[in-house]
């Protein structure tokens, strides 16, 4: 893994660290010991390094210092961070939980990531490279979808962060335990090939990607929102634009959102949208419900992941001209991301599928049905009431006129 010319030591920072308590979303713990097993010229690909490993650390200012003293070398740097992402509710800045933090203490027993952006950019350009393995809880996932997080211009960023793991769960440091292990072997590659050969040995769907441009060529990252994650893109098929995507933003060329690092014959999107357009509505239906229980067996039922695939069910449902089961999974979709997943009623994922459920039950000819899910509906206008006013009492008069 040479990462440049020079015949230098290097320098390995390994930061493995979680909340010790009900905080914890990702064992990182699990993988201590794997990276520590690699060679520190390994990570470094120097003839020399210095390895300096933090385990689960309680002090902020402790770790800045460490991290302050790696930035300081003149070699080759080599940063892996696998941990979790919590957001300070009050300041909305992004922190690298430590082992004592919790929610209400973020601000003073987390690290914010930007005393580690500011570190690292101090540092000459393409001397450092950084892999990390991150799992965000809810409200710093929100934030990353709109809001890239980088590590400064001065350094080469690899790796995945993977949105909350659901209720109940813990989830694994895939992609660190997949880099050791090739690393353990004296295989070396180059950061870029490393990278990829990572990727290739894990899933990687529902999780943003760090340093996708170096295949984008030949292995597309693909940008998951609401409800169908397909950029319109002239190669793909023209009946790939049935399904509405989300506006894409502009991100951070190390830093692209995506569900899926996979060649594109094997994504179900345009199949699906092609199967819908022709008019084979159970077969769309039941290939993004096979699509859906992918995603629920590696990632669980109450996930971002899961729930996307929830919602391009619910559009496909309205193509097919069934408005009661389109009402429905809009529901579950805005139910789990309000209840399960934590977001905010004015997100915008939130009312979009508050505004679906809404305008496929006004569809809905059977009073019975109608009725039948009228209270779920009237409960989340409560929290959700959209940026149209009057939305309960349009609930209200198509009740009154229902036929008893």
């Amino acid at each position: 893994m040479q990462i440049n010319g020079e015949a230098q030591p290097g320098t390995a920072l390994l930061l493995v660290a979680a909340p010790t308590g009900r905080g914890r979303v990702l064992d990182a713990s699990s993988v201590a010991l794997a990276l520590a097993a690699v060679p520190p010229s390994a990570w470094t690909g120097t003839a020399a390094a210095t390895l300096i490993e933090l385990t689960d650390p309680t002090e902020p200012q402790a770790v800045l210092t460490r991290i302050q003293a790696a930035a300081a070398t003149t070699g080759p740097l080599t940063v892996v961070l696998v941990g979790q992402l919590q957001r300070d509710r009050r300041q909305q800045g992004i922190h690298f939980a430590l082992a004592r933090t919790t929610p209400t203490t973020i601000r003073y027993t987390a690290l914010p990531w930007t005393w580690l952006v500011h570190a690292l950019q101090q540092r000459r350009p393409d001397t450092t490279t950084a892999f990390v393995d991150l799992v965000a809880d809810a409200g710093a996932w929100e934030q990353l979808l709109d809001e890239p997080l980088t590590l400064g211009n001065s350094t080469r960023a690899f790796g995945i962060i993977a949105p909350p793991p659901g209720r109940r769960r813990t989830a694994q440091p895939r992609y660190t335990n997949a880099l050791a292990q090739t690393l353990r072997t004296g295989h070396r590659p180059r950061a870029e090939q490393l990278h990829q050969e990572t990727l290739r040995c894990i899933d990687v769907e529902g999780a943003l990607v760090l340093g996708v441009e170096h295949a984008a060529a030949t292995n597309p990252v693909l940008s998951y929102g609401n409800p169908a994650p397909i950029p319109a893109q002239a190669s793909l098929a023209p009946a790939a634009a049935m399904l509405p995507a989300r506006s894409q933003r502009a991100v951070s060329p190390v830093y692209v959102p995506s569900n899926a690092v996979i060649p594109v014959e094997a994504d179900p999107h345009a199949r699906i949208a092609a199967l819908s357009k022709a008019g084979c509505h159970r077969e769309a239906a039941q290939l993004a419900a096979a699509a859906e229980q992918r995603a629920v067996h590696a990632f669980g039922a109450d996930t971002f992941a899961a729930v996307h695939w929830t919602e391009v069910r619910a559009y496909l449902a309205s193509v097919a001209q069934d408005p009661a089961a389109s009402c429905q999974l809009w529901l579950q979709a805005a139910e789990t991301r309000l209840g399960v997943l934590q977001q905010a009623p004015d997100v915008h994922d939130v009312e979009t599928a508050a505004d679906g459920a809404h305008h496929q039950w006004e569809r809905i000819r059977d009073a019975a049905h109608a009725r039948h899910l009228a209270p779920r509906l009237v409960a989340l206008r409560y929290r959700v009431p959209g940026r149209q006013h009057g939305a309960l009492a349009a609930i209200q008069k198509k009740l009154e006129r229902l036929p008893a």
